[in-house]
């Protein structure tokens, strides 16, 4: 069941301080190969689905970000999270 909403945007520390959009890409990459539905805004980028199944997608945009160089990550994230269910267009319908 969809029961959360995550919208993470992901700061790596780069070599060289070097641009971080390669990285960024990579991170959603990683969130486009997890098949959970997420839109991306400008300055982050929103993921619905099992509260665990997100946090695991998450763990994993670190991970990544670590194997192509980044010596650290920050990862600012928000959660809904509503046992009943919840959905972006939930959300968003009134707006669209």
């Amino acid at each position: 069941m969809t029961n959360s909403l995550i919208s993470i945007q992901i700061i790596p520390k780069t070599k060289n301080g070097e641009s971080v959009i390669p990285y960024v890409d990579e991170a959603i990459r990683v969130i486009q190969e997890s098949g959970v539905k997420f839109e991306v805004h400008p300055l982050e980028t929103t993921m619905e689905g099992d509260l665990q199944q997100l946090l695991q997608v998450i763990t994993k945009m670190n991970d990544r970000m670590i194997e192509m160089g980044s010596s650290n990550v920050i990862s600012q994230i928000k959660v809904l999270y509503q046992p009943s269910g919840i959905s972006m267009d939930q959300l968003t319908e009134k707006y669209r």
